[in-house]
């Protein structure tokens, strides 16, 4: 995607995209860092296997969503087949951009009657 592209354009992302940007929005991590933070931040109810990790990745580098991070951590705490992401700018707007859209999703409910409203 050209840097060009409005971030709702994105929106609705799938669920897996949005939890890897969530995932890389604090930290750079590799592959299986991510697919355990997902399950750790969700209390194991998001499992990522490894087939929906590594297809996701490859669409969100080719969106510009993340980029392969060059910095690594001290080569006797890593495996130098490991590669680490990292999320961009505009990844980040679209991170935003929907959750957004979810807040809203949610306002909608809350008046609709289908969840309470808040007190």
């Amino acid at each position: 995607m050209p840097p060009t592209t409005a971030p709702e354009s994105l929106v609705p992302l799938p669920p897996a995209v949005f939890h890897i940007l969530l995932s890389l929005a604090d930290e750079d991590r590799h592959g299986y860092a991510i697919i355990q933070d997902i399950a750790a931040r969700t209390g194991g109810e998001v499992t990522l296997g490894a087939g929906t990790l590594y297809r996701s990745i490859q669409r969100m580098l080719e969106q510009d969503l993340i980029v392969e991070s060059g910095s690594r951590p001290a080569p006797e705490a890593d495996d130098e087949r490991r590669r680490y992401y990292r999320v961009t700018a505009f990844g980040r707007k679209v991170a935003r951009a929907e959750a957004e859209r979810l807040a809203g999703l949610v306002q909608l409910a809350r008046q609709s009657g289908v969840m309470p409203r808040k007190v």
